[in-house]
């Protein structure tokens, strides 16, 4: 009896286990084999990377092209050739100077594209410049001054004015070929704008007499307008006395014969009644000739 309730205990004791949980069983991946990880490669120490190796030949190769292109540039554009022409207030040298400035300044290929399409403005006495490559070692430059009638002296300034008497530069020194006016009664002075004359026509007969001595090749110092009208031409010690009786060319004319014989002497040619008819020219020298 005993024994039998012992084994049912047994089985009482067997039946109330609990059931454990089993856990899976850990998989640990094998180097070497099939759907393995990739293991990265470490850059060695020193090594440079494909990359940059491309990277610096494309540099290296553009440095060469560059030194090539530079090389070819200036051994085949430089200028030995310049023509300046139209300046009368410049020189040559100085126009030059003011187009072909900076470090490639005698570079054509470099000058077209500085100069395409584009005029050079704002220096004194020229409207503009025109500079034209004519091939890649000759450059033309073409200068446009401005169409100076006379200057004034005022407050120790020369104003330099135009055919409509419009003040267009003031300087500290005379234009050679421009001719100072005197005579003109004006009481102020504003740049850019028409001297205050009483009579404003008068300029543009000024502008007709400075064409015409250059058109003969003489050099007038001083044009002198009276208060009659009367007009007087100054010619270093020769001063040739016009009136106002018109006839201005052919007068002006008549002294490119006149003036080479009057060389050195001082004294007034009477030049009032000339005409092509009448002709009628005295010269009066002044008392001081001997």
């Amino acid at each position: 009896m005993a024994g039998k309730v012992t084994k049912k205990r047994k089985q009482q004791k067997k039946a109330n286990i609990p059931m454990t949980t089993m856990s899976l069983p850990r998989f640990r991946v094998l180097e070497g084999e099939a759907g393995k990880k990739p293991k990265k490669r470490k850059r060695e120490k020193g090594s440079f990377p494909v990359w940059g190796i491309i990277l610096l030949v494309v540099l290296v190769l553009l440095a060469g092209i560059t030194a090539a292109a530079y090389w070819y540039i200036t051994a085949n554009y430089t200028v030995t050739n310049v023509y300046v022409e139209g300046n009368v207030h410049y020189s040559n040298e100085e126009i030059m100077d003011m187009v072909m400035s900076g470090r490639y300044g005698n570079n054509s290929l470099i000058l077209s594209l500085k100069y395409r399409d584009k005029s050079i403005e704002g220096i004194p006495f020229v409207e503009k410049m025109d500079v034209s490559v004519l091939d890649p070692h000759t450059v033309k430059i073409e200068v446009y001054e401005k169409a100076l009638a006379g200057y004034v002296e005022y407050l120790d300034r020369y104003l330099y004015f135009d055919k409509d008497g419009i003040v267009v530069e003031s300087s500290s020194e005379k234009t050679k070929g421009i001719p100072m006016v005197t005579g003109l009664t004006f009481d102020h002075v504003v740049l850019y704008q028409a001297l205050p004359v009483e009579n404003p026509e008068i300029f543009s007969e000024i502008l007709s007499i400075t064409q015409l001595v250059n058109k003969y090749n003489l050099i007038v110092d001083r044009i002198f307008f009276g208060s009659d009208n009367s007009l007087t031409l100054y010619f270093e010690n020769v001063k040739a006395a016009f009136g106002n009786s018109g006839n201005l060319e052919e007068k002006v004319m008549e002294l490119q014969y006149i003036l080479p014989e009057l060389t050195g002497k001082s004294g007034t040619l009477r030049m009032e009644n000339y005409t092509e008819e009448t002709k009628t020219i005295t010269f009066e020298p002044d008392s001081k000739t001997e």
